[in-house]
């Protein structure tokens, strides 16, 4: 899988992922943060993670999978950049300038990371003037959304003072492989492959055998929903990227959980990202008549994997609900969705289908991909789903670099042709941000589409509150029927006889306190009477 990356990897789509980080330095010592400082917090932790100082050695002709070395040419501030923003130094420039580090592909002859610090964020709303920000991008290959978080914690302390780890640092740099080396690795892999498919197939079987039978005793289902429709964002792709998002109270997105039994918090980001590219492909006449669909990677990394680098993940196929209008259903129908996929995935075994997909031959792989970027298949077949939606879990408490706190964050995803919207959902402390990248090309407008996030949140956000909202108690005097003598009242008009009757009644809701009813004469005041006596017995009637 880390070799597919390597593999899909074009001047348009670089296979790189990423965040922008936003830091406060008033924690720091002086209260500001030099360059200089942060590189000697970061050579002080580089034996915190195996991914700092490994780079990619690729083997002639594709043969074998690339091989990781610790490289002997590292140099640390060739990988940790420094920029400032223009004036006026606002969020949209910073956006700009993210984008265009992130569309540059990393250099795979040395560590695939990149880390630039960008000063001069004087004018972004929430954010205290001397703030700075840092733009990462990692290879792929390197990491998934877990390890990520593992080299994000190497790079952060838990207090601005904390000092540096006692851990010795026993790197070494190794001697490059020369080609006869790696042909001779490749070789030995070749004749290894054929038992690993034998053990990776006699693993894979009862996760076949539970799908069929999950499918027989309808435990799950296989349906058109999950098969995407085509979109405009699933098209070959152009080098140039746009970026956004936003950052919602972490608090809503649990509340709204509580308008769907059962709702997990990836549901409710699913049915918000839903809700958002229904609103924007309807502005643009171009909604498909059935539901888009998410790939939302699952990670099946153990506990004893934390610190390995690589990608140790499974995927789901995740319809998102535009086709519905109606947010509630919506937000149901993901449920209901999300929870069959991940029975499917279970049946299978999430592990299971991440195994199979090392012993693919290198060779065939390499050339697969190439084939499908050269002859512009992503404008001619379909693909298997309509965008990417990774749930990336961050700190619950607020972590520092180089002793500034970090005040949010949010994570950048790669692309590839067939895929030209990805975002990631994340959280930290109290805080959920929804972001994305596009290409700039399919999306040239990324300031509405984070606008039509922001409305599809808002719109779940006051549903969620309305339902919690207690209902309201009628009071002491309302509730008390009123002291009027019905003969009276009906003798005032001719009235029908007394078994009369009456004509149909319409009331408004008990919890507003009155009661309109349309009847004649008598019938009005003792209707009225009989309603108030009904509210004050407790029970609302609609």
């Amino acid at each position: 899988m880390d070799a597919s990356f390597v593999a899909l990897e074009t001047r348009n789509s670089p296979m790189h992922i990423g965040s922008i980080l936003i830091y406060n330095p008033e924690t720091a010592p002086g209260g500001f943060v030099r360059y200089k400082d942060i590189l000697g917090f970061f050579k002080s932790r580089m034996q915190l993670s195996r991914t700092i100082r490994q780079r990619l050695v690729k083997v002639p002709f594709d043969l074998d999978y690339p091989y990781w070395v610790e490289d002997p040419d590292f140099d640390l501030e060739y990988h940790v950049r420094h920029i400032a923003l223009p004036k006026p130094g606002d969020w949209r420039q910073l956006c700009i300038q993210a984008a265009r580090i992130f569309a540059r592909p990393l250099d795979l002859k040395r560590p695939p990371w990149e880390f630039t610090i960008v000063e001069g964020l004087d004018n972004v709303p929430g954010v205290a003037p001397g703030s700075f920000a840092m733009v990462t991008k990692v290879h792929h290959a390197a990491i998934d959304g877990m390890s990520g978080v593992d080299l994000l914690e190497a790079m952060h302390t838990i207090t601005p003072d904390a000092p540096p780890p006692d851990t010795p640092d026993t790197w070494k740099p190794e001697k490059i492989p020369n080609p006869a080396e790696l042909l001779g690795k490749s070789y030995i892999s070749a004749l290894t492959n054929p038992l690993k498919q034998l053990e990776v197939a006699a693993k894979a079987a009862p996760g076949i055998a539970n799908a069929i039978k999950g499918l027989a005793t309808k435990d799950f289902k296989v349906s058109a929903d999950m098969v995407a429709p085509k979109c405009r964002f699933n098209r070959t792709i152009s080098p140039a990227r746009v970026v956004e998002g936003r950052s919602v109270p972490l608090a809503d997105i649990k509340a709204i959980r509580a308008l769907s039994p059962g709702c997990k918090i990836n549901d409710v980001f699913l049915a918000i990202v839903g809700g958002a590219l229904r609103r924007y492909l309807l502005s643009k006449n171009d909604l498909p008549g059935r539901t888009l669909t998410a790939m939302a990677p699952i990670s099946v990394r153990s506990k004893d994997e934390k610190g390995d680098m690589g990608n140790q993940v499974a995927a789901m196929v995740a319809p998102l609900g535009t086709q519905l209008e109606d947010p509630v259903e919506r937000l149901d129908f993901v449920h209901d969705k999300t929870a069959n996929s991940k029975a499917m995935t279970e049946a299978m075994g999430a592990r299971n289908m991440t195994e199979m997909s090392k012993v693919s031959p290198a060779l065939f792989m390499a050339l697969g991909a190439q084939l499908y970027t050269r002859l512009g298949l992503a404008d001619r077949v379909s693909a298997p789903f309509s965008t990417v939606v990774t749930n990336v879990p961050g700190p619950p408490v607020p972590i520092y670099s180089s002793g500034a706190r970090l005040e949010s964050q949010m994570g950048l995803v790669c692309l590839t042709d067939g895929m030209g919207l990805g975002h990631v959902v994340q959280s930290y402390v109290n805080e959920a941000t929804i972001s994305f990248t596009a290409c700039r090309d399919l999306l040239p407008d990324p300031e509405y589409y984070a606008e039509c996030i922001q409305e599809s949140f808002e719109e779940y956000r006051d549903l969620a509150a309305k339902a919690d909202a207690p209902p309201k108690t009628p009071t002491a005097k309302q509730a008390a029927p009123k002291k009027r003598p019905v003969k009276k009242a009906a003798a005032k008009k001719k009235a029908p006889t007394q078994n009369a009757a009456p004509k149909k009644t319409t009331a408004k809701r008990a919890t507003t306190g009155k009661s309109t009813t349309k009847t004649k004469g008598g019938n009005k005041t003792a209707a009225k009477a009989k309603t108030t006596r009904r509210r004050a017995g407790g029970k609302a009637n609609k």
